[in-house]
């Protein structure tokens, strides 16, 4: 199986590298076999939070008019890279 490989591309200005550091920790500990890399890339365009799987955005700040939460963003990336998967209490409503 091909392991997935995540990219936060975040803006430094507005001071979002530890909400991305969290989101990276987030990712890999629930996705420890799933994921080869999880990648923060400093934007040099200011605003800019994107979430991309093998190079797919799959989450951009701009467009849905604010950050992911924890939840969200663990559903989106399980249906990218690994749909069968449970997120066991992270799914419960």
């Amino acid at each position: 199986m091909k392991k997935a490989n995540i990219t936060i591309e975040y803006c430094p200005k507005c001071g979002w590298l530890l909400r991305s550091a969290w989101m990276a920790q987030e990712l890999l500990t629930t996705f420890e076999l799933e994921i080869d890399s999880v990648s923060l890339k400093p934007s040099e365009t200011g605003g800019l939070f994107q979430i991309s799987v093998d190079g797919d955005v799959i989450y951009d700040r701009k467009t849905a008019g604010g950050f992911p939460q924890p939840k969200e963003l663990k559903q989106l990336i399980r249906d990218k890279i690994a749909p069968d998967k449970s997120l066991g209490h992270s799914e419960a409503k």
